[in-house]
């Protein structure tokens, strides 16, 4: 049976945060820190050893997987900055077509640096993706 790695745990955020080797990086993960928790109203909880989640709930696939997964989040790794949002939100591409210089693959978006972004456009993807999930996971979100 698949066991979840990625769960939610008692890692302290900020000691995670003065580690990010960049200084570059550190502060923008201290920035996104105070977007995200200003934005979701969720306090940062460490998932895994590397994602910084907010919120959280719980799916289950038609498969019969499931387990939890923060609304969320956002991870500072070495080579860019991947930002964790609803998969299966369709309404997202049209936001990220004014969120400026990333890439993104089905659940992650990613960035080089913060100056790179919209953060206004940042603060409505996060409130989309949270919406998103608290309307296809309505029991389970908190």
């Amino acid at each position: 049976m698949y066991k979840q790695k990625t769960i939610e745990n008692d890692g302290d955020v900020i000691e995670f945060i003065e580690n990010v080797e960049s200084p570059q990086k550190r502060k923008d993960a201290y920035s996104l820190l105070e977007i995200f928790s200003e934005t979701t109203g969720y306090p940062p909880k460490m998932w895994g050893t590397s994602i910084i989640g907010f919120g959280s709930y719980h799916y289950k696939y038609p498969t019969g997987h499931e387990g939890d997964a923060p609304l969320v989040g956002f991870s500072p790794r070495k080579a860019k900055i991947s930002l964790y949002f609803a998969t299966g939100d369709t309404d997202r591409d049209a936001l990220l077509k004014q969120f400026g210089k990333h890439t993104s693959g089905k659940a992650c978006v990613y960035i080089n640096k913060l100056a790179d972004i919209d953060v206004d456009i940042l603060k409505k993807l996060i409130k989309q993706s949270v919406t998103f999930l608290q309307k296809t996971y309505p029991e389970s979100s908190e």
